[in-house]
Order: structure tokens, then sequence, then C-alpha cells
């Protein structure tokens, strides 16, 4: 996985995990509420970028626990990934910026109209 490909999804889970360690669920809801609902994880899909996140150094296995029957397994960002996340996050407002900059001087607004 590269930082110039970085999904939605990819970007979403890393922030959810860069405040603390989350199991599934917790990265579940943290992506939801971050993307205010527009980006919903199916699980496969969730442990899938979660292996691949682990395999590339950027998240790691934090710890396991048992709740009602069932393994829990925790994940947190590793500094690699908080690198990497941070990378990203200034990628992305630099050409939000750039965008703002040339809707601006068409005379359009960002989240406005013609």
């Amino acid at each position: 996985m590269t930082e110039r490909g970085m999904s939605e999804q990819v970007f979403l889970i890393l922030t959810a995990l860069a405040d603390e360690p989350k199991h599934g669920y917790g990265i579940v809801q943290a992506v939801e509420k971050l993307s205010e609902n527009r980006v919903r994880l199916r699980v496969g899909t969730l442990y899938g970028v979660l292996d691949r996140l682990v395999a590339d150094g950027w998240a790691e296995r934090d710890k396991e626990e048992i709740h009602q029957g069932r393994l829990r397994r925790y994940y947190r960002l590793t500094d690699l990934g908080g690198r990497i996340l941070a990378e990203q996050a200034r990628r992305l407002a630099a050409n939000a910026a750039a965008a703002d900059s040339v809707l601006r001087a068409r005379g359009w607004a960002l989240g406005g109209g013609a």
C-alpha cells in the first residue's frame, strides 16, 4: 500500500486509530462518525485493510480480550502509520486549498453552486 494510493477507507481507519487503540467494532463506529455516515465499513473490508496495515507496519495488534465469549483484538497506529497519516492529511489539505483557490477565482465557493 502506498501513501499516494491511499483510499478514503484506509485514511479513515488510520485516523480512527490515531487517538487510541480500538477493536474492530470500535473502528467501524469511529469511521462512521468521522465520515458523518458517508463511509460504512463491512467486516470483511475492515479486516482485509487491517491485515494490510499490519503487514506494511502502519498499524499493529495491541491487545486481545474476551468480551461476551468472543475475542476482541485491538489495533493501534504505529509511529510509521502516524507519519504517513500526517503526510496524507497535509497532501489532502493542499489539494483542497488548490481547488478552493481555483473555484473562488471562478466565482464559486466550496459547497456552493454556479
